[in-house]
């Protein structure tokens, strides 16, 4: 039996204005790697928090065995402290500075502890995690959001913990910093638990846990194998709602069959009756046994209906409501040889130093890639006509033929509805076909009214998808910077199918190599001190 390095029990928690998170929620971890999924919005992050002791649970009990590292999505710095500073080191550092001027005094002996040889760790830490380059006394601000994120995972296993907490680790990670990551968890002995969307790390880990309606289900094997456990369950799941949907038509056949019977009998019976001539009290008390015949198996027959009903409803239950986006976007289509974009010679301050050419074509379908830092979202807003170059010559297909989607998914106004929005990206529609359109983006009913700022990541990508594809023009090209951070995988498929039906050219920000390869990228350039190549080809200069 494996020693449960963390165990809940009967965890329940809810917000302050009464929404339930959890209710009863008991599970344990072993040693491994443990990988969560499920939806945003089912509480990842706050069991997480949870686990740590950031929030306290109304009901139920944590239990950690041993030392926890914690690694949330946002670090909680506060002011601009130095690389030191985050790592934890600082007061050792300044100790053995004050030892090597001299300074042998209690106190700098104290402060120093056992902690002789912190800067090789921390140096070979740092290298691990490819940060190599980092001064000791350097300032946050100088740093990408990669580099602060991997910097806050060196200062997590820098205190050796025996388990190991992260939520979303590669969001805002460049290719080099994930495989780093993927590395460094590779090699761990202790137990983690990793909430990420990130299909390339969830197929390193030891098993999957799902959290499903407040239900935490375990899956052995990676994320792979997880995904065939499901449509497998899927499968026998939606086979059996077709099953049950029949016997509750049959139920319903037989009984309505059954009380025709008895009306016949009946009627047959009272005719029979009369002109047997028998005594009235006798006619009664056979029409009387009849009567409770025919309820006797109507009752019979409501029964059963209800037990088929009851088997449909446990059926349906098991089906997964993992809502796919079906799309037709014929205004977006472009001609194989049109150019949709072209820039020459273009340079941004200290960036592009040489000059980046770029040529976009027909529907291509572009990655682009480079380390953080390295001006990927500088030459989208180039591109989108966001920002102006210090040289060189601009062209694109026309004005609104552009569309850019930031990292912020800033496009809509938070204060409006979706539908609201949608009106105003595509106002010669009638509001008819508008809600239409929003419905096959999932947002049916009174869901099309929701104020945008209420939204979740994946609901409010959803909406920016529907209000720029359906667009007056619609878009010809496409500008998408990270568009899976931050989103759980039922939303990555969402967008995955969106940009299958889309016709025109896209330009993708992404490391995340399950999607590109998934939407079908046809062409990839790398960006890397401010020159951009083609892979398989020169530098695009």
């Amino acid at each position: 039996m494996s020693t449960a390095f963390v165990s809940c029990s009967d965890l329940s928690f809810s917000w302050p204005d009464g929404t339930p998170v959890f209710d009863s929620l008991s599970f344990s971890l072993g040693g491994g790697r443990t990988g969560l999924v499920a939806p945003n919005g089912s509480g990842k992050s706050t069991l997480l928090q949870l686990i740590v002791g950031e929030l306290r649970p109304a009901a139920g009990s944590v239990t950690v065995e041993g030392t926890f590292g914690y690694l949330p999505q946002t670090l909680p710095l506060v002011g601009d402290p130095t690389v030191a500073e985050v790592l934890g080191i600082a007061p050792v550092i300044q100790a053995l500075d004050a030892l090597e001027s001299g300074d042998a005094s209690e106190a700098v002996l104290a402060a120093i502890g056992d902690d002789w040889d912190v800067e090789d760790r921390t140096r070979a830490q740092l290298d691990r995690l490819g940060l190599g380059a980092l001064a000791f006394d350097q300032r946050l601000d100088a740093l990408s959001g990669g580099e602060v994120i991997s910097l806050g995972l060196a200062a997590r296993l820098l205190e050796q913990p025996d388990v190991l907490l992260l939520d979303e680790p590669t969001n805002n990670l460049d290719g080099d910093a994930r495989q780093a990551l993927y590395r460094v968890l590779d090699e761990w002995r202790g137990c983690v638990l990793v909430v990420s969307h990130d299909r390339a790390l969830l197929d390193r880990m030891d098993r999957i846990a799902e959290l499903d309606r407040g239900e935490m289900r375990f899956y052995g094997g990676n994320f792979s194998a997880y995904e065939e456990a499901v449509a497998a369950a899927q499968e026998v799941a939606e086979k059996n709602v077709r099953s049950a949907e029949q016997d509750v038509k049959r139920e319903k056949r037989e009984a309505q069959q059954a009380r025709e019977r008895a009306a016949r009998r009946a009627s047959n019976a009272s005719r029979n009756l009369k002109s047997a001539g028998l005594p009235r009290i006798f006619a009664g008390n056979m029409a009387r046994s009849a009567q409770e015949s025919a309820a006797r198996a109507e009752g019979t027959h409501a029964a059963r209906l209800g037990s088929a009903q009851a088997r449909l409803d446990d059926a349906e239950r098991a089906v997964r409501d993992d809502a796919a986006i079906v799309l037709d976007l014929p205004g977006t289509r472009v001609p194989a040889g049109r150019t949709v974009f072209s820039g020459e010679g273009l340079q941004v301050r200290e960036l592009f130093g040489a000059g980046l050419e770029l040529t976009i074509r027909g529907p291509e379908r572009i990655a682009l890639t480079g380390p953080n830092g390295s001006g990927k979202s500088t030459l989208l807003r180039l591109i989108a006509g966001q920002a102006t170059p210090s040289a060189g010559v601009l062209r694109s297909s026309g004005a609104g033929r552009v569309a850019y989607l930031s990292q912020r998914l800033d496009l809509l106004d938070l204060d409006r509805t979706i539908a609201e929005n949608f009106a105003v990206f595509a106002p010669a529609r009638p509001e008819s076909e508008r809600l239409t359109l929003l419905a096959r983006f999932l947002f049916r009913g009174a869901r099309a009214h929701l104020p945008v700022g209420a939204l979740s990541g994946g609901e409010r990508l959803r909406a920016t998808l529907a209000c720029v594809l359906y667009a007056e023009p619609a878009p010809q090209l496409l500008l998408l910077d990270e568009p899976t951070n931050n989103l759980d995988l039922v939303s990555v498929g969402q967008l995955e199918s969106a940009l299958d039906a889309y016709e025109g050219a896209f330009l993708i920000v992404s490391h995340d190599e399950p999607f590109l390869a998934a939407v079908g990228v046809t062409r990839r350039l790398r960006l890397r001190d401010g020159v951009l190549t083609e892979e398989g080809a020169a530098p695009l200069t």
